[in-house]
Formats: C-alpha cells, structure tokens, sequence
C-alpha cells in the first residue's frame, strides 16, 4: 500500500522475460496492480506470465498487458500516461551481448536511447514515480584499472565504486543507460535507482543464453531427443545467481528513502565447464572430459556417446571471465543477500527441463 492506503501500481517492461515476469510475480503477492509492457512480434511468448496472471486472479489485483517499444516515444508516452505508475521498472532490453557485435545500432538505441527515452517520459507525465534500470556486470569488463586480469583463482572484485570498462556494444549502451539515469537522479532529483546485476539464471531464462541451452539440451538428450549440445568456451566464468533472488532486490531498492546504485551478486565464480558436469550429474550422465582445445568433447561413460562438443562460432570476440561481484552494500543498507547456491541453481534448471520433456 502507498502513503495514502491505496493500492500501488506498477509498470514493468520486458514483463515477458525472466526478471520481468519473476518481478510481476512478487509485486502482484504484495498486493499491488501490475501493467506490463510488451512488443508487437509475429510470435507470441507468454509462457512467463502465465503464473503472474492466475495470482493476479487470486489476489483481487490487475495484471494488463500494453503494446509498446523503447524506441517508440510515443508508444511509451502513451502507456505510462494510462497507467500513472507509482514505480517504473525498466526489464527490457537486447540482452544478448554476442548479438550485439553484429547489430551495435540496434543494441544502442533499445538499450541506450530506450532508457532515455522513458526517463523522459517520466520526468514529464509521473515525476513523483520511482524508476529503477535493470544495469549489467558487463559495465566492468575483465580488467582493473591497472591492467591486472583476473583468474580462476583470484577474479577481480567489483563494488559500486569500480571504474566501468564496456567493451562490446551491449556494455556501451549499457553504461549510457546507467549515467543517464544518474543524471536523472542529480538534475531533475527523479527518484531513479540501478541495480548493477552480475549473471542471473532460471528455469525461465531463454535457451539461447548458454546456461539454459546447457540444461535444455541436455534433457532432449536424456530424453533421446537430441545427440550433442554445443558450446564455446568452456573455461569461460562468471558470477551466477538465481532470477528470483535478484528481482526480490529489485523491489527492495526501490523502497528506499533515497535513490542510489548497487551491485547485485553473489561473490563466486564458477565455470561453464562446472555448469555443465553439474547439470550431467542431475540428469543422470556420467561426464568425461577427453581431447583439449576446440578438440575436446564431453563423453558419457555410462553409453560412451559424445554428449558435448565445442564450437568456435560460439566464442565471443571479447570475453568477460574471472570476475565477482562484491554486493556488501546491498547486504547492508537492503538486508538481501543470495538464497541459492550454485548446485541448487543448476539443479533447479536441470530437473525443470527433464520435467518439461516428460
């Protein structure tokens, strides 16, 4: 409930995703309204939202859907000025950073100059609305300031205070989104907040990010439907949380009396090397690594079939490995912290995608 006893609203965009819908879940169990926004496409994807729509049914609350885009002002102004929401969550966003390479002006403008155009948005229809921007770990980049890289063994450690050094597209557009919305903060004191979000996954992420493609496949392989899953980089790491966790911070900041920005992490790094045994052990595959390089494979002792393989068309012409995310001050000032382990993730992931096959 608001100050005055009635009850909020809230608008998401990218409802439809991962965080989105996780987002739209939890806001519709604290009794608020909930508008999200969703493009015009020629498939419709709606499996995320399907729970937020039967709680919203229970709950006596409203789950809506609009049409709209980050690179239509007009579309956004039009939404906003319908639902008056009392916080803004912006979710969407091409987030897929290899793509990026191959398109940088369609990165740039959904994830650039659609920030800056629902701020603008905002801070003329609903200046009194709490905004919060959905930042990315990618803003660090793999290297210090002083040119040290990090390792498996000792990965470099960043806080809010880190210096940000984007080096794909993605991250580029990524950084212009985050200052602008600091300037929003300073120039027109918006109540305008970013979380700064290390890897985050779940049985909802899209199988075209590698840890969801790593336990999809996998279950149509232990279902028999599928032979090998392929992948780049095996020794690639990263800092890898659970979605919920991460939208329940979300909220949480934009609770808060003063407007700020805080890295959302768990502190470890695991490879995709690690993911993947994880996941073969929950599905039942006894997993043995043979060959090295683009040569190496990944063999089922139990059947002695190839069950992974590498692919250099999956490598990234710029990685980001070694690197974690030091959330003491979201720890602090939010009182949140991590609630899933790595195993638990994987196994979540793992055990939803054998489930979904039968």
């Amino acid at each position: 409930m608001s100050a005055s006893g009635a009850k909020k609203t809230a608008l998401i965009t990218g409802v439809s995703g991962q965080d989105g819908s996780y987002l739209a879940d939890l806001l519709i169990e604290k009794g608020y309204d909930v508008h999200g926004i969703v493009r015009r496409t020629s498939q419709i994807r709606r499996e995320n939202i399907d729970s937020a729509r039967v709680r919203a049914q229970l709950n006596g609350s409203t789950f809506a859907l609009h049409y709209a885009n980050l690179t239509d002002p007009w579309s956004l102004a039009r939404v906003v000025g319908e639902v008056r929401p009392d916080e803004l969550y912006n979710l969407a966003s091409e987030s897929h950073v290899a793509i990026s390479f191959d398109e940088p002006e369609n990165s740039a403008n959904v994830n650039g100059l659609g920030v800056l155009r629902l701020l603008e948005v905002q801070r003329h229809l609903v200046p009194d609305c709490r905004f919060f921007q959905a930042s990315s770990a990618d803003l660090f980049g793999s290297r210090s300031p002083n040119g040290v890289i990090g390792s498996p063994t000792q990965p470099l450690v960043y806080d809010e205070n880190s210096a940000f050094e984007p080096s794909s597209p993605y991250a580029i557009a990524k950084q212009f989104a985050h200052s602008i919305t600091r300037f929003y903060r300073d120039v027109y004191g918006i109540h305008a907040s970013s979380g700064i979000l290390f890897n985050h996954e779940s049985p909802r992420r899209g199988k075209n990010f590698v840890s969801r493609k790593i336990t999809s496949t996998l279950a149509a392989i232990r279902r028999g439907q599928q032979e090998t899953l392929w992948l780049g980089d095996l020794n690639a790491y990263r800092d890898w949380g659970y979605a919920p966790d991460y939208v329940a911070a979300m909220w949480l900041i934009a609770q808060q009396d003063r407007p700020d920005d805080y890295v959302l992490a768990t502190g470890e790094q695991h490879s995709v090397r690690e993911f993947v045994e994880c996941a073969a052990a929950s599905a039942g595959f006894a997993l043995e690594w043979q060959g090295s390089g683009v040569e190496e494979r990944g063999i089922d002792r139990k059947t002695g079939s190839t069950i992974v393989r590498v692919d250099e068309r999956y490598f990234r012409p710029v990685d980001h490995s070694y690197r974690v995310g030091n959330a003491t001050k979201a720890e602090t000032r939010l009182k949140w912290s991590p609630t899933v382990r790595f195993d638990q993730l994987v196994d979540l992931m793992m055990e939803n995608d054998l489930r979904m096959l039968g």
